[in-house]
């Protein structure tokens, strides 16, 4: 992808950590950057073929997994093509020259508010309240000149709208990090990518007493690691659930062979993707 242009959408406007996420991965592009509403958008942008590639957040190490995004790329025809863990840095900004006793009301995006809320039960003074995103509240601060008001973001988005870092690394946990999905249309797949050592794959079981320990059974006896499983209801079948899960592998003759053996087993199997496992990148 050296030196060519190509699009990509995130969730959110400019300065957010998708939009972080993504100058990352594609380091080596001249990558276009489309901004979308929602994830819904996001998606929706995406199968009106408006770019090549989407970010989406799928877990965050504190807040845990974010749940509608299984569904919306499940139901999508996208592949995921990598993935990226991004260090999380929330930081309390408002304009220059106000002070944290300042500020009664702070926006940004509700992961964001729960990530980072010990740090105001010290400002009890302080309303937190749910934003869009955390780049468009830094963005209506700078925009609308807001005093008495800060947003809580990422320090590119700070810069990036001329926004004062009052408080620097206020989320809860330091270990704080987003794992992304890259997205693309199966058509769209690069054909000299490497070789994969992970993939995302959907299935359900029938409703009977040891299915599950059946089929992770099988994928341990091949050596493969199950980094992720998740659980989510089968919309109108009563106590049916699609597991997603995640593989790592050293060897992709064994994973297939493992796919095979657990296919007895397992109902409506999807490959959402095979790609390698991404790097974690502080911000």
């Amino acid at each position: 992808m050296e030196n060519k242009k190509i699009q990509v959408a995130i969730m959110g406007g400019y300065g957010t950590f998708h939009e972080i996420a993504a100058h990352h991965y594609f380091k080596d592009a001249d990558a276009e950057i489309i901004t979308s509403d929602s994830f819904d958008d996001l998606f929706r942008l995406m199968k009106q073929g408006a770019a090549r590639y989407a970010i989406s957040a799928i877990e965050n190490s504190v807040a845990g997994s974010i749940l509608p995004n299984y569904h919306l790329i499940h139901q999508s025809d996208l592949q995921i093509t990598g993935e990226i863990y991004l260090r999380v840095c929330q930081n309390l900004v408002a304009l220059s020259g106000q002070t944290i006793d300042d500020l009664r009301e702070v926006y940004s995006h509700p992961m964001a508010i729960l990530q980072s809320k010990p740090f105001f039960d010290k400002y009890p003074h302080i309303r937190l309240i749910d934003g869009r995103d955390t780049a468009s509240c830094m963005r209506d601060i700078s925009v609308n000149g807001l005093k008495g008001v800060g947003a809580i973001g990422s320090r590119f988005a700070a810069e990036k709208f001329n926004l004062e870092i009052l408080s620097a690394s206020i989320e809860s946990n330091k270990k704080n990090y987003t794992r992304f999905l890259i997205l693309t249309d199966k058509e769209c797949l690069p054909e000299d990518r490497p070789a994969p050592n992970k993939s995302s794959i959907s299935f359900s079981l029938a409703h009977e007493i040891g299915s599950l320990s059946k089929v992770l059974s099988i994928f341990s006896y091949f050596n493969i690691n199950l980094s992720k499983i998740q659980s989510l209801p089968v919309i109108g079948k009563e106590w049916e659930y699609l597991f997603y899960v995640d593989l790592e592998f050293a060897d992709r003759k064994l994973y297939c062979q493992s796919l095979v053996s657990v296919a007895p087993f397992i109902r409506d199997l999807h490959t959402m993707g095979e790609y390698c496992k991404g790097e974690v990148i502080l911000e």
